[in-house]
């Protein structure tokens, strides 16, 4: 099973796009728990308590990391 996820932002006269694919979005889910557990335990955290995802860690970081798992394209 195949997904994509594609987003767009616009703002005023500019616009940024990002997509993200891979074959099983299921299977990605394990890996990102286990990334997002292991910054929490090591502080690789930007904020403190509850927080979103987005808040608490740094996006492209974190993307890179599951890049074996995910294609993620930026269109900044």
């Amino acid at each position: 099973m195949l997904f994509l996820v594609d987003v767009v932002v616009r703002s005023g006269g500019s616009e940024r796009r990002a997509v993200a694919s891979g074959q099983d979005i299921y299977a990605v889910t394990g890996p990102l728990v286990v990334e997002a557990v292991d910054r929490i335990l090591t502080g690789r955290t930007k904020v403190v308590g509850v927080a979103s995802a987005g808040e608490m860690f740094d996006a492209p970081d974190f993307l890179r990391a599951l890049s074996s798992h995910i294609h993620v394209e930026l269109h900044l």
